[in-house]
Parts: C-alpha cells; structure tokens; sequence
C-alpha cells in the first residue's frame, strides 16, 4: 500500500468479457489509472481454470499455467496469454502501482484421472458426523498436467494430498461430501457446519507436508515470474489458518521484501474476524464483510436506516489497520453466490464513507467504477437481466480528494439519525481542509470546524453550487441534498 492515502482497485468482476483481452486493457489504462488516484491494481486469478476460457478462475486446474499451454481446450486464460499477464503487471507497476495476484490455494478442479480410493460420506450440512459407512468411490484426484508435460513443476496431485471430495464417478453424486480414508478435514478453519474445511472440488490437505511444499514452491515461482507485489488470498476460512504465516514468511523470505496480503474471511460477524486476524498474528489484512452488509442493509432500507450505527461491529471501526474496506465485489454483485448488492442510490454515500476517511484501505469495484451490464439465473431458476451504472465521475472526484484533501485530523459528526458528517484538517504536507456530510434522507445542513477561519469552500460533487465560508472560528454550516452527498473543500 502507497504511504499516501492508498486506494485498490478490484479489476474485474464476475461477467467481464471472456475475449482474452483483460490484461491488455489493464495495462493500457495503467497511466490513466494511476493519475486518478489509485496506488494498487488486484487482478483476477491469472491461472488455468476447470473452464478455459470461460473460468472466471476460482475453479482452479493448474496454478504453473498462465495461459501458456493447450490446457482444457485453450492456451490464454479469460484474461489473455502468460505474456500478457506479465506485461500488465510491468506497465501498472511502471506507472506506480502494486499488483496483487488473486491466489486460490485451497482446491482443485477438472482433475485428469480418476481414483479409487474409500471415503465416508458427509452432508454439506454436517461434517461431524457422517451419514454412511466408507465405501469405495471413483474421483478425479489425479492431476498430471499434460499439456504442460512437467514445466516449471513435475509435482503431480492424487487422492492422498486431498482430504475429501464431492464428486462420485461411480454414483455420479454430487450432493455429498466425501471424507477420503485415512484423512481428517483441516482444523483452525471456520466452524459453519459443523467443519468448513471443505468448499469445492479436490480439498487440498494443508497438513500434508507435500501440499504445503508444493504451496511454497508455486509461490515462489509465481513471484519470481510475475514479479507482483502481494496478494489477494481467497476462502482463508476453508484453510487451516496456522499455514499463512508460514506461507507468507516463505513468500517475503524469497522477495527480499514485505509483502502486501488481504484475505477473504467472507463472514458477517466482527469477533470472528478478530479470531482470524489473531490466528495468522496478525499477517495479513482482511475484507471488512460486516461493513459490505452495513452498506447492503443502509441501501435496502432508506430514510429508515440509522446512519450514525453504519461503522457499528465492523472491522474497520475496531482494528482499521488490518481493515481493507469495500462497497460491492465479484461474490456480491446481483445474481452471484453471495448476492448482498448495495443499491446504486447509496452506492456514492458508501464510496465517501470508504474513501475519504482516515481509517481502513480501501477497495473500489470495477462494476462500480465502469459499470456493468449481464444476464443470469438467478436462485430462483428464472433468468435476469442485470444493469450497474458507472459511479466513475463521483469516484474520480473521492479520489481526488481522497488524494489532495483527506488529511490531518479528523472530526466526526455522526450525531444525526439521517445526516452525518465529517471533516480532515490537513497536514504539513496537504494543508487544505475537507468537510463531507450525507444523507439517506431529506437532505439538510450540519455545523462542522475544519479549521480554517473565514475561508470559502465548494462542493467538489458540484450537487450543491453555492460556496460555504467558515466563521472566524473555522466553523460553517455545510449542506447536502437528500440521499446524496457532497465534498467541500477549500477554494
């Protein structure tokens, strides 16, 4: 993260065109980007999915592949080609950003070969007790990679480096967990279900000693190839949560350098996050989920929602510099598996609240910044079209201030059920002031000190055109229209 007011940017998101062409499009904005204010680019998982060119990439193959081999009917990921890849990370950084790569170490799918091997069946719903006896089953455990014929890595995958599977050749059951003999799901993970070790696919076994080894020797190569300068670490809560210090230990001891890393913990609940943040000694940031369903509920529920509560049980609010702070993402985004969208109306109220403050590392969506259209089924089986508008103009201009103005100390206003505030003094370095106020409801005024005596100030939103001038005390009333907010900012 920059030292001055990092922003990150979620460079993608769940429908991006598969045309292969994402990574150049990254790496000619890279200029563009970083003059609008952002310090750092995560980019999607870079590696060869279950799906070709249609994986997203969580649904992972083979982590050496980064659209440099005929794998799975294609050579280029989603994304583009190995090349491309490496080339984008080099222009964003050349222009002054961090990459973080999405890495998703906790399964496999699409493996090459099936396996007998016993199992005892469990229920998604119950992995303590099992709901059979063992029996044979037939699963795609075996992993040879054959269009990469041992490049990079020779390490071949069979049943004994997962712990268990959901897949049954002999059956063709899918709806069933099943726990491989000799095997036991991973502990220090969360504790839905009884055990939630388990997620999707082929489980990696993190307390087989081959699978950490070959967890280690990937990292190292990924760093050594891509030259990235962190990592988005996704389903923390499926892995045994003692492994990321060794993990990331590992990573910094081979870059000579700190590295940045966030995980994803996707949990609505603060004091479980704490329990993370603690596990891992405090090793990596995490997305802060119970602010995202703050400003989910906030969207749903209008003039009705208490604004002065919208910091209530987050992360941010209880441990901020481990807080990476976010609106929407690639999970919740409509008609995705964890659909909480935050509605569009609240959508510039939530990029404030993350932006201009002083706590937390903030994260802005690309669907949010670009904006997105997409068709899908939804839960319901029936199919939805989707539109997301474009928030750029009000996000350039956060992140403008956010760049040149959100400095100093910072007052806070939150006294008001509809209608809150804020105000940055400034520093040595940025000695202009900044005042922001909100409101979910009918607009209105609030009295606020920035500090700056008898000084004009304008909203940079431009959603109120009259300028404010402070008293001799560097007090004024600020204003905001109804379920809007605005900037002000010295003239």
């Amino acid at each position: 993260m920059s030292n001055i007011n990092g922003t990150m940017m979620q460079y993608f998101h769940w429908y991006i065109p598969g045309d292969g062409m994402l990574w150049d499009k990254v790496g000619s904005e890279a200029k563009e980007l970083a003059d609008a204010g952002f310090t750092a680019m995560w980019l999607p998982p870079a590696y060869k999915g279950m799906g070709g060119t249609y994986d997203v990439g969580y649904a992972v193959y083979d982590m050496y592949d980064l659209g440099e081999f005929e794998q799975k009917g294609t050579i280029r990921t989603k994304y583009g080609t190995r090349q491309q890849y490496v080339d984008a990370v080099k222009s964003l950084q050349n222009s002054g950003m961090e990459v973080y790569a999405d890495t998703v170490l906790n399964h496999r799918i699409g493996g090459d070969d099936t396996e007998i091997v016993k199992a005892t069946p469990f229920s998604q719903a119950d992995r303590l007790n099992p709901k059979g006896e063992s029996r044979d089953i037939k699963c795609y455990t075996h992993y040879k990679f054959p269009g990469r014929k041992g490049k990079y890595s020779k390490f071949e995958w069979h049943w004994w480096h997962f712990d268990a599977v959901d897949y049954d050749e002999y059956t063709q059951d899918s709806s069933t967990i099943y726990l491989l003999e000799g095997k036991v799901f991973d502990d220090y993970v969360a504790l839905e279900n009884g055990n939630f070790s388990y997620l999707m696919g082929s489980d990696c076994d993190f307390q087989n000693k081959e699978v950490q080894d070959e967890a280690i020797n990937w990292g190292k190569w990924y760093l050594d190839t891509t030259g990235v300068n962190g990592f988005r670490l996704d389903a923390i809560k499926h892995i045994s949560s003692w492994f990321f210090p060794i993990w990331l230990d590992e990573m910094e001891r081979h870059a000579g350098k700190k590295l940045f890393s966030v995980g994803e913990y996707w949990y609505n609940d603060v004091d479980t996050l704490h329990w993370f943040a603690d596990a891992v000694g405090g090793r990596m940031s995490l997305f802060d989920v119970p602010l995202h369903y703050n400003f989910h509920y906030a969207s749903k529920s209008g003039e009705s929602y208490d604004m002065r509560r919208i910091f209530d049980n987050t992360f941010v609010q209880q441990r901020p510099t481990h807080a990476v702070t976010f609106v929407e993402n690639h999970d919740s985004q409509p008609l995705q598996a964890l659909e909480a969208p935050v509605e569009p109306w609240f959508k510039p109220l939530a990029y404030a609240l993350i932006l201009l403050r002083e706590e937390g590392y903030p994260c802005v969506f690309y669907a949010d910044y670009y904006g997105a259209e997409y068709e899908d089924y939804g839960r319901d089986g029936n199919r939805y079209p989707i539109y997301l508008p474009s928030h750029q103009w009000l996000i350039d201009k956060f992140l403008y201030a956010r760049k040149h103005f959100a400095y100093g100390y910072q007052y806070n206003y939150f006294d008001h059920w509809d209608i809150i505030g804020w105000t940055r003094l400034g520093n040595q370095e940025h000695p202009q002031a900044m005042a922001v106020i909100m409101s979910n409801g009918a607009g209105g005024t609030k009295w606020m000190e920035v500090g700056k005596p008898n000084t004009k100030f304008y909203d940079l939103t431009e959603h109120v055109k009259e300028p404010v001038t402070t008293n001799e005390w560097g007090w004024a009333e600020f204003r905001c229209n109804g379920g809007s907010v605005s900037v002000w900012v010295e003239q």
